[in-house]
């Protein structure tokens, strides 16, 4: 289980196939970093978008980082589900990126998600920022991939809700999928946690490949 804000980290990279992704796999962690830690730097990039949903990226992460003025939001025109097959024009992405920010950590999908452009930008993360600290998140769906994380990040009652309410105000072009409601994200985190037990009973929750301590 992890606490926030951790010594060290003053930039914050979250990567998302899609529009919603990052807000949904990480949104109320990044809520409470930014209230307990007004100063952080962020990076904020998306990869598929159409014109309706890149507006709506646009004004939600915005919204998300509204707390601090350290930011760039970038999103990118890539067609949803295609990325593996121009794996070279997103491997430029991440290329242009490295050169541009480097974060103490970074936010991304988890390398056993089901969804091919998520499994790309994991697979690429790795690639790409191979001595940084990354959570990789969660997404419910169809597919039934969720696993058994093992980082918990506990975020207050607030927080959640926020987030919740904010995914549903902003993507508009997402509310008629089955799986898009506010009861699904509120209830993932309240699972997680129970599992975490999280001292007011929510929770995001990541998988963390690998973890250096120093003393």
């Amino acid at each position: 289980m992890i606490s926030f804000p951790a010594n060290g980290i003053k930039r914050v990279l979250c990567l998302g196939a899609h529009s919603d992704d990052i807000e949904i796999g990480c949104g109320a962690t990044v809520l409470q970093l930014l209230k307990q830690s007004p100063d952080l730097e962020f990076y904020w990039l998306v990869f598929c978008s159409n014109p309706a949903r890149a507006k709506e990226a646009q004004k939600s992460a915005a919204w998300f980082l509204r707390q601090t003025s350290r930011k760039n939001i970038v999103i990118r025109s890539f067609r949803d589900g295609f990325l593996p097959y121009v794996g070279g024009q997103v491997k430029d992405c991440f290329e242009e990126l490295k050169a541009a920010f480097q974060p103490d950590l970074v936010f991304t999908h988890c390398r056993r998600d089901l969804h091919q452009d998520h499994r790309l930008l994991c697979e690429l993360t790795w690639n790409t920022f191979r001595n940084h600290l990354v959570l990789e998140y969660e997404i419910p769906k169809f597919d039934g991939d969720l696993q058994s994380p093992n980082c918990f990040v506990p975020v207050s009652k607030s927080s959640a809700a926020t987030k919740a309410k904010a995914l549903m105000r902003f993507f508009g072009t997402q509310r008629n999928k089955h799986w898009f409601s506010e009861d699904l994200f509120l209830g993932l985190m309240r699972v997680r946690g129970v599992e975490a037990a999280s001292p007011t009973g929510f929770a995001e929750a990541f998988y963390c490949r690998k973890l250096t301590l120093t003393t």
